[in-house]
């Protein structure tokens, strides 16, 4: 075993870079662990978690690069890899001219009037954002804050900011916005159109915007506002700037706002608000009572005079009867796993997760009941110092082994979310996950069904059709809708509850 620490000086590369850099590093045949990272606290915590140590001073804009590999030609071929594509970074940004290549921006200000942006996109830790966002309002642009850790009165403090400037800020912690066709972080390749989304919610977002794609309707713009902004103590500040501008978005012809479920207080006057844009603004808003996204969606596609189609659906290997056992859902994306968990609770009762519908429902730090459970592996507690699983999705794979060892999980429930930023092949993956899991259950004598809600188009670079038929022949059953998904899930299971 051979293993190496560097501490790279002055080197910075954004954390969203990062984390793929490190995926493809521990790809190289013989690496056992990498980690390429800023050398925040977190990541050097992380570092030590996983067995490597470093006496070499560090700040944070420092690169830490740690590797470990089964043998000496191993670890070099990971420094190589490492090398080449960090270079491959650079050159992708890089630019030239007669006197070489110009020093680069030193702040976010100095690169906004450089480069003439009307946008900022910020990704740095947390305890950074703030500073580099109100740097980008002043520079006189708005912002998508994908950073997460970014406290409750920064984000109000910002959202005032922009405001007073007309500005917008997007997030903190949104991960899927589309602006005049670019996708920016999470999102599909959906068709352009008139519908504009703003969204208190990233995978619901993505949900909404493909079940419209799937219906021939194409969007204007996605305006993500991070998945407080509905909450009591943000008050909505973001979303009601996001729908004066679409309302005033000659492109735009009708609205179709989307969240997680938001403060009763602050949705009353968004709802309020609305109805003095002179635009149609339909609501696909998760909460108990509620319409599911499908349904949402389905509405305001019969509100605006379009069909509703049937939705694509792979069917793969259903159970024979139905089959003992609870339902185990294994989610990436925080919105989906809601709204997984409010469509089953109807039939199956209450059901444990790391972002319970409850107080009293909340998991333990294994993650582990034996009754019904839904993960959602987005969660900022498992994504600090490592890749979304929508990149990575180690832990979940993890996960997906261990239930079908377990005779207590009747179903496996999963999602998979396509698009740009996400993982480039994910369903090669998922579906030897599947396949080896329907085995190992199989080998003790029980059934295993597997349904899988899956989000993309068929423009996205994974391919929506290609995902679907490598999952299906895998023995999954596979929707477009994730409500869709998870009523056939229940059907499987053999337990009493209302008609789902």
């Amino acid at each position: 075993m051979s293993e190496i620490v560097q501490i790279r000086h002055g080197v910075y590369v954004d954390s969203v870079s990062l984390m793929q850099v490190s995926r493809d590093v521990g790809a190289t045949p013989g690496v056992t662990a990498a980690l390429v990272a800023m050398a925040t606290e977190l990541n050097l915590e992380l570092m030590r978690g996983m067995g490597f140590s470093a006496d070499e001073p560090t700040i944070p804009n420092d690169l830490l690069v740690a590797l470990r590999a089964d043998n000496d030609d191993a670890l070099a071929a990971g420094l190589v890899a490492v090398d080449s594509t960090l270079a491959a970074l650079r050159s992708a940004g890089a630019s030239s001219g007669g006197f070489g290549a110009p020093p680069p921006p030193r702040t976010l200000r100095s690169a906004v009037r450089a480069g003439g942006a009307n946008l900022a996109l910020i990704s740095v830790p947390g305890s950074s954002a703030t500073a580099e966002a109100f740097d980008a309002l002043d520079a006189g642009v708005s912002v998508m804050l994908f950073s997460d850790n970014v406290p409750v009165a920064d984000e109000v403090a910002l959202k005032t900011a922009a405001g007073e400037r007309d500005l917008l800020v997007m997030g903190p912690d949104c991960g899927t916005a589309v602006v005049g066709g670019v996708a920016l972080g999470f999102a599909n390749a959906v068709r352009r159109g008139s519908v504009g989304l703003v969204a208190a919610s990233g995978t619901g977002a993505q949900q909404v915007m493909c079940l419209l794609d799937a219906a021939g309707v194409g969007m204007s713009h996605c305006l993500g506002v991070g998945g407080r902004d509905l909450s009591a103590a943000v008050g909505g500040r973001s979303t009601l700037q996001a729908l004066d501008a679409l309302a005033a978005d000659e492109a735009t012809t009708s609205i179709v706002v989307v969240s997680k479920p938001p403060a009763a207080e602050v949705l009353a006057a968004v709802e309020a608000h609305a109805a003095t844009l002179g635009r149609p603004v339909h609501w696909a808003i998760l909460g108990p009572g509620r319409p599911d996204l499908t349904a949402s969606t389905e509405a305001a596609l019969t509100a605006d005079g379009h069909s509703v189609p049937r939705w694509p659906a792979w069917r793969g290997v259903d159970a024979d009867a139905p089959v003992p056992g609870a339902l185990r859902g294994l989610f990436c994306g925080g919105t989906l796993a809601d709204e997984a968990m409010l469509v089953a609770a109807e039939a199956l009762g209450d059901i444990a997760s790391n972002i319970p519908l409850r107080p009293e429902l909340a998991l333990g730090a294994d993650l582990r009941s034996p009754g019904h459970v839904v993960i959602d592996f987005g969660d900022d507690a498992l994504t600090q110092g490592r890749a979304h699983p929508m990149i990575d999705p180690t832990l979940r794979m993890e996960r997906i082994a261990a239930e079908a060892a377990d005779p207590t999980c009747g179903v496996l429930l999963l999602d998979l979310v396509l698009g740009y930023g996400s993982h480039p092949d994910p369903a090669a993956e998922l579906a030897a996950a599947i396949g080896a899991a329907r085995a190992s259950a199989a080998a003790e004598g029980r059934e295993l069904p597997v349904v899988v809600s899956l989000t993309g188009v068929e423009g996205d670079p994974q391919g929506l059709t290609t995902c679907a038929e490598a999952l299906a022949a895998a023995g999954a059953s596979v929707f477009v809708s994730n409500a869709a998904a998870t009523r056939h899930a229940i059907r499987q299971l053999a337990v009493a509850g209302k008609e789902s």
